[in-house]
């Protein structure tokens, strides 16, 4: 948890626009790849926006750099659904990016984010949050998946 997931997500779409501007042998334009893009960047970002409301609403950190600062464990709004929206709203931004870019190299850096995400995001934060809140976190983790 040493590089905050919104500096990721830029390292990862500057990653992923230099991928496509090496590799434009692989680009597939169409006349869709805007739409489809604004699409997937508007259910991202609102899907991250119910995700922190979750969080205001239960007076808890949004900050995952700060897991000290955990104060609830929020299981309800769009947490009922996934246990990481806002990581999943990133990722349908960065999926929207891939089709702005339209290019098949943007798309192969997507999963480079999920594993990333998976190893040294979400896992630690699963172990804190088991460790804080022992007998409810396994109850949820059994109930909701991790990313959708």
């Amino acid at each position: 948890m040493k590089v905050p997931p919104v500096a990721l997500v830029v390292i990862v779409a500057g990653l992923m626009w230099c991928a496509a501007r090496a590799t434009a042998g692989l680009n597939f334009p169409s006349a869709w790849n805007v739409v489809v893009a604004v699409g997937l960047w508007l259910v991202g970002a609102t899907i991250c926006i119910f995700g922190v409301a979750s969080f205001r609403r239960a007076k808890t950190t949004v900050n995952p750099m700060k897991v000290e600062s955990i104060s609830a464990l929020v299981v309800s709004g769009i947490y009922k659904y996934t246990r990481n929206p806002m990581y999943l709203g990133f990722l349908l931004i960065l999926l929207g990016w891939a089709a702005f870019l339209a290019n098949l190299t943007a798309l192969v850096l997507l999963p480079v984010f999920v594993m990333y995400m998976n190893r040294f995001q979400i896992g630690p934060e699963e172990r804190m949050l088991g460790l804080v809140f022992a007998r409810e976190y396994p109850l949820y983790c059994a109930s909701v998946r991790r990313w959708v």
